[in-house]
């Protein structure tokens, strides 16, 4: 049994799809039809299976169709995507997927998500060229010995910044980049590998989770609920705070825990190999020159730009892929890199987060596989009709655990919001709670699985620390299970309040 060892991240992904796959053999396939705002025509296109046709974009219309949104939601834009109709969901015939279509997924879900394969490896690139300089392992060297004493602090302060940034604009994939450049910081601090994959990846999670004003879940929910997105909002800040507090607590009892006896650590037997994944054994001693300085400083900026592109310009993974882009060629210019060196090296670099780029596209495979075989609309249909009869108490915890079965299958939060919000919501007006109940569920339910989530970033996360997932279920298990718990208190108790 020793010899028999975890299967990679890529392997689980196989053996999910593999799952999924023969899922399409038994789940019945169906679909609901979509209604979708024109910006050109002013119309509504509702698409069904059979065709599609133009509508008068009229709040008239909408009641016809039983969407309870405020027509304005769809032609200001804060709506964009095509949602479902309630009450039209059809079985079709079965389309079954078979072992060619299993073969295709990973290559068609690469392209799919060409976007953020393509940020992760012109990040590689830039962090390749950023560690050849040595300007990173000398700002390292500086860091740690000013936190000396006070590493805790680094754990608070990540955990925080990166929460916050989930909570107001969906901090999620971005977080792919922060993991090859503050997992040294950690581990100079005399933590181990996991101490900063969890500041990152919950603080990330619980944002997300919690979110207040973030566009692509609290605000794009609550607009296909057909409510103001500041309804409920202070309870979502509460389950910020709260979940914030015992996630912070708890990473910090485990990295004293490890800094006190180093063979506490989960990944004890790894921590020599991930030492020298991270380490630059030609930069040492590298004295913090104002070149070097300066290439740090050309480095942080970039994602200072990329945060605001996306919270005020509007920007998406092709902006934000070519500020790394350009940052890489400005530090290669600062600090005199030949040309011919700057190529190699930022290739290299690239290279190095190959293996975390197909993790990406065979996740995305998964979800291919569902849409092309009809039942993730399926898969909706029967969890609407779970909660029929329930009190409210039970409502809201059930909504909960639905979102996060969902989630396995939907893992794209705006995709969710617009899929689901028109079905679900109106569930709330018969059992007597208000719908911001259901907003809530979405978020805690799909925040929740996400920390274990296979089809997510966890694995993305994981390979770059070469931290198998059997670990990370080991270390985060017990937070997990209290912040369930604590979750579904603070869902049951809200309806009553």
């Amino acid at each position: 049994m020793k010899n028999i060892k975890f299967p990679s991240a890529q392997t689980i992904l196989l053996i999910i799809a593999a799952l999924v796959t023969l899922l399409t053999w038994i789940v019945p396939a169906g679909k609901y039809d979509t209604l979708i705002y024109n910006k050109e025509t002013k119309n509504f296109t509702q698409t069904s299976t059979e065709n599609s046709k133009n509508l008068q974009a009229t709040q008239a219309t909408l009641d016809g169709l039983s969407i309870k949104i405020p027509l304005e939601k769809f032609t200001s834009g804060a709506i964009y995507k095509a949602i479902n109709i309630p009450n039209t969901y059809k079985k079709l015939e079965a389309k079954p997927q078979g072992v060619f279509e299993f073969i295709k997924s990973p290559i068609k879900g690469i392209i799919e998500a060409a976007d953020i394969i393509f940020l992760v490896l012109i990040i590689g690139g830039l962090i390749g060229v950023i560690n050849s300089t040595g300007a990173f392992d000398a700002g390292i060297a500086s860091l740690a010995s000013a936190l000396k004493g006070r590493e805790y602090v680094l754990i608070i302060l990540v955990t925080l910044l990166v929460a916050l940034g989930g909570t107001t604009f969906g901090f999620a994939e971005e977080t792919i980049a922060f993991f090859p450049i503050l997992i040294p910081v950690f581990l100079a601090a005399k933590y181990d590998a996991l101490v900063g994959v969890a500041c990152i990846f919950i603080g990330s999670s619980i944002g997300t989770m919690c979110s207040t004003i973030n566009p692509f879940s609290t605000i794009i929910a609550s607009d296909a609920a057909g409510i103001s997105w500041t309804t409920g909002v202070f309870g979502r800040l509460f389950m910020l705070l709260a979940c914030l507090t015992l996630s912070i607590i708890y990473i910090i009892r485990y990295a004293n825990r490890v800094k006190r006896d180093p063979t506490k650590s989960i990944i004890y037997h790894q921590q020599k190999q991930i030492a020298a994944l991270f380490s630059n054994n030609s930069n040492e001693n590298v004295k913090f020159t104002l070149r070097l300085r300066l290439a740090l400083f050309v480095f942080a900026l970039c994602f200072v730009i990329m945060i605001i592109g996306v919270v005020a310009l509007d920007w998406w993974f092709v902006e934000m892929t070519a500020t790394f882009l350009v940052g890489a060629i400005f530090i290669g210019i600062i600090t005199g890199i030949k040309e011919s060196t700057f190529i190699d090296t930022f290739v290299k670099g690239a290279g190095d987060l190959l293996g975390v780029a197909l993790i990406i596209g065979i996740a995305r495979g998964i979800t291919v596989i569902m849409a092309d075989g009809l039942i993730s609309d399926t898969m909706l249909y029967y969890a609407s009709d779970i909660t029929n009869g329930m009190n409210k108490g039970l409502f809201a915890s059930a909504m909960t655990g639905i979102y996060a079965v969902l989630s396995f299958f939907i893992p794209s939060s705006s995709g969710m919001a617009v899929l689901t919000m028109p079905i679900m919501s109106p569930l709330a007006d018969g059992v007597g709670v208000g719908r911001e109940i259901v907003v809530n569920a979405y978020q805690y339910g799909m925040g929740l699985f996400y920390l274990i989530n296979p089809t997510g970033l966890i694995l993305a996360s994981l390979a770059i620390v070469k931290v198998g997932f059997n670990k990370w279920l080991k270390f985060i298990m017990p937070l997990f299970i209290i912040l369930v718990v604590f979750t579904l208190i603070v869902m049951t108790v809200s309806v009553y309040l």
